[in-house]
């Protein structure tokens, strides 16, 4: 068992950092939220599994920690507020014609805290004398796909009796050897990447009316992967994810889209961390050739392009290549595939079935797949942005693909051109949606807090944008709501190239502490536009950055601020010297992040 959270605590991931971040940014919330839910037939235990409950926070304290900035440095710390571990009486609830899943979206919405807690909450519903469902939500900071299994798992071993294996190691160890391995591999993986990533924003798809690569409320299409799959994987000489993949690419470049890189969810557990309870994924790009010849060949180029990727699945792209603009997905269209080969754990005394595709009802991306490959069947879900992809449009994608993978099932050696493909779409769509993330018309936007069942739900900006939201509302009435601000591709302090010599802490603690010379305008609000608020901006993006960008350097840039070394932790930084200065709303979402002269362009717009 791994010991307690004490002290300073344990140095939080890199991806934790990431998540961190993203919440300070008010943009994370229910995209992060994992829902599972667990239905039992039977004469449950009640009390005896809230003590299985219990047993598993114990066993993996990861799920009652929070995440705190310790002299620079985002650590593991006790959460404030422990997991809430309850039982609610819903008896009557099917009865009067409600789904179970209407229960699992309320938990879902429920606001989890990294700052303070909880990351995590377990109720347990009686919805009749012998039916009861657990709904468990872990913050994906605490928790990841294969997190999954070993909840299920430990569950089931507390409720019957039976002890938590022990851990080889604390989280903190793995951390910081992972940490250790990113070092060594940093330098690889910048010249690895540097020919293969592409940000592209443009895309082709049926319905498609706007790119997304922010947290968004989502809507999902399900279906079920062709049976066949595995034999005609084995035949290619590739693996399902493999054979998947390759059919999402070539499905994509059938709809017209060029070098088109699909982000993948890649697991970074090694043998010391599979029994643990926490986050270890690492999103990255998989370009691809132009799909011909044969779809097996193809298939075997999509294959070595991953495997070779392999190697650095542990580095953030952020880390390796810098100039990642702020987003939750890296590219567009996105893909997630997990193995379950074990079977459901028996509950003694009951049966149990569990729901691992549980929908938090929010996505990340403009069109993302999931997959959940088990013994009875391998499931799949397009989630999509209805803001930025039509319901039909995605029915329409869910339906290529269905008939691409039937396809190759029943002819592995099929030419692509004798594949069942659609033509081409006319023109791709550049830009983003017509609306903020989370729609602000919902019920479950930043700053839309309300009540459900007696609990508060959901701010899906989280308590930070709470307080700034009520700052922005106070000093600027009739601005209207603030917007969420989109999430950042983050580096690290303890890695990042350059730092200085005084602490990397202090670059952390400048961004994050508003110092009192922070309105320091000169005598005043600088004109709208003109040579005179373009140096003024770039002063701030120099304040922002700690002085590591000289104003000289920024003035004569023709790239981007990322690609000049602007690093995304100085963007919480920026925004707020760039809101308070100029008394204006700095929304991500147009872009205007990316240059000086687009920053001042969008203040300059506001300001006339």
């Amino acid at each position: 068992m791994s010991p307690t959270l004490i002290g300073e605590g344990e140095q939080a991931s890199l991806a934790q950092h990431g998540m961190w971040i993203t919440e300070q940014m008010g943009c994370g919330g229910r995209v992060y939220h994992m829902p599972l839910a667990i239905r039992f037939d039977g004469p449950l235990d009640v009390d005896r599994l809230l003590a299985a409950c219990h047993d598993v926070v114990r066993g993996h304290p990861q799920l009652a920690a929070a995440l705190a900035e310790r002299n620079g440095v985002v650590r593991l710390v006790p959460a404030a507020v422990p997991p809430p571990i309850v039982f609610e009486d819903a008896t009557g609830f099917e009865d009067a014609g409600r789904e179970p899943g209407e229960l699992v979206d309320r938990e879902a919405s429920l606001a989890l805290d990294l700052g303070t807690g909880p990351t995590a909450r377990f109720t347990v519903f009686r919805l009749a004398p012998e039916r009861h469902l657990l709904v468990f939500v872990a913050h994906h900071a605490v928790f990841d796909g294969m997190s999954k299994d070993i909840l299920v798992r430990g569950l089931a071993d507390a409720y019957a009796g039976l002890p938590s294996p022990a851990l080889p190691l604390t989280y903190g160890e793995a951390v910081e050897r992972e940490n250790t391995r990113v070092a060594e591999l940093l330098g690889d993986a910048a010249e690895f990447w540097r020919d293969r990533w592409r940000d592209r924003q443009d895309l082709r798809l049926p319905g498609l009316s706007g790119v997304s690569t922010r947290a968004a409320a989502g809507d999902a299409v399900d279906f079920a992967l062709p049976a066949d799959l595995a034999v005609a994987a084995d035949k290619l000489g590739v693996t399902r994810f493999e054979l998947v993949l390759a059919a999402v690419h070539t499905l994509l470049a059938a709809y017209g889209n060029e070098d088109a890189a699909v982000a993948v969810d890649l697991s970074t557990r090694t043998e010391e961390t599979r029994g643990h309870i926490g986050l270890f994924v690492n999103e990255l790009p998989v370009p691809a050739p132009a799909p011909a010849g044969r779809f097996a060949e193809f298939a075997h180029a999509v294959r070595e392009e991953l495997r070779a990727a392999y190697r650095f699945r542990q580095v953030p792209l952020a880390r390796a290549v810098g100039g990642v603009s702020p987003r939750t997905a890296l590219t567009p269209v996105s893909v997630s595939y997990r193995r379950r080969d074990a079977s459901a754990p028996e509950f003694p005394g009951v049966e149990a079935s569990v729901d691992w595709m549980s929908f938090n009802q929010a996505v990340r991306g403009t069109l993302h797949l999931q997959v959940v490959d088990a013994p009875d069947g391998i499931a799949a879900r397009l989630q999509f942005n209805p803001l930025a992809l039509s319901r039909s449009g995605c029915e329409t994608v869910a339906e290529h693909l269905l008939a691409l993978l039937r396809a190759v099932a029943a002819a592995p050696d099929a030419d692509v051109a004798d594949l069942p493909l659609p033509s081409p779409l006319p023109s791709p769509v550049v830009g983003g949606v017509a609306e903020p993330s989370f729609a602000r018309a919902g019920g479950a936007g930043p700053g839309q807090g309300g009540r459900r069942g007696g609990r508060r739900a959901v701010p899906r900006g989280g308590g930070r944008d709470l307080a700034r939201g009520a700052r922005h509302a106070g000093d600027r009435p009739g601005r209207g709501p603030v917007r969420p601000r989109r999430a950042l591709a983050v580096d690290h302090p303890d890695h990042r190239e350059g730092a200085r010599a005084d602490g990397r802490g202090a670059v952390l603690r400048r961004v994050l502490r508003r110092p009192d010379d922070q309105r320091d305008r000169g005598g005043g609000r600088p004109p709208a536009g003109g040579g005179v608020m373009r140096e003024r901006v770039a002063e701030l993006v120099s304040k922002a950055s700690g002085g590591d960008l000289a104003v000289a350097d920024i003035l004569a840039a023709d790239c981007s601020l990322p690609a000049l070394g602007l690093t995304s932790i100085a963007y919480l930084r920026l925004i707020d010297l760039l809101e308070t200065e100029f008394d204006c709303d700095v929304d991500l979402d147009g872009g205007h992040l990316d240059t000086l002269d687009g920053l001042v362009e969008h203040i300059a717009g506001q300001r006339t």
